[in-house]
């Protein structure tokens, strides 16, 4: 028996920036956590650094 070969089409009837502005916010929801976390632990790091000094960056 020989396998068929799918064919997916489909219509989009947005435009190209509605489509890419649509599928960013769905990652952005799906990655939400991670890039909460990710500018904590950022946050965390530059706090933690000698030049900072109560929000004043010092050099």
């Amino acid at each position: 028996m020989q396998k068929r070969k799918l064919n997916y089409r489909f219509h989009n009837p947005n435009s190209v920036a509605a489509t890419a502005d649509y599928i960013l916010k769905i990652l952005m929801d799906a990655n939400l956590e991670k890039v909460e976390k990710a500018i904590q632990d950022a946050t965390h790091q530059v706090v933690q650094e000698p030049e900072f000094d109560e929000g004043i960056l010092r050099k």
